[in-house]
């Protein structure tokens, strides 16, 4: 990894880069648009970029979620998450997850979900949200959608189903 890569909050400046890095991450524009929409009406939205001599080369995206049943835990959920192609696999997806699940401690949420890949995200403590009694509102295999409790105990004694913010079902 470059020592000059830093993780910092996303501001104003650098909401063009982040869709060009969404876009090009993900070959097409749904993901950055849903970026757009959710720095807008999500609240809170943790939202980090990696940068690297000046430039952005990765965005991490977390919005609040719903577990039904339990609309006063807080409940981070964790995406879009994008790396420039050419600087994927170079550890700045690990880096922007670490910062980020802190910052989520650092407000205070008790969970964060995510669905995403079963191979990268159990290296950070993330299991299957169905062995917590976790289910995602969308149809998904069980090991592509996980969660991380972020204090110990947090989801004790719940279960229910996670609903993300509207803006997901237009992705």
């Amino acid at each position: 990894m470059n020592k000059r890569m830093i993780i910092r909050a996303e501001e104003e400046r650098d909401q063009a880069a982040v869709f060009e890095v969404n876009r090009h991450a993900f070959d097409r524009e749904d993901e950055a648009k849903l970026v757009d929409v959710l720095r807008v009406e999500a609240d809170p939205v943790v939202s980090l970029v990696a940068e690297e001599d000046g430039a952005v080369i990765g965005h991490i995206m977390f919005s609040p979620v719903e577990l039904s049943g339990s609309p006063d835990l807080k409940i981070m959920g964790l995406g879009p998450m994008a790396v420039t192609p050419q600087r994927q696999r170079s550890g700045v997806g690990s880096s922007l997850v670490r910062a980020g699940v802190e910052r989520c401690r650092a407000l205070g949420y008790g969970a964060v979900v995510v669905l995403g890949h079963p191979e990268f995200y159990p290296r950070f403590g993330f299991r299957p949200a169905s062995q917590f009694g976790v289910g995602s509102e969308y149809e998904v295999p069980d090991d592509v959608f996980m969660l991380l409790e972020l204090q110990p105990g947090y989801l004790a004694d719940r279960v229910g189903t996670v609903r993300y913010h509207d803006a997901f079902r237009n992705v």
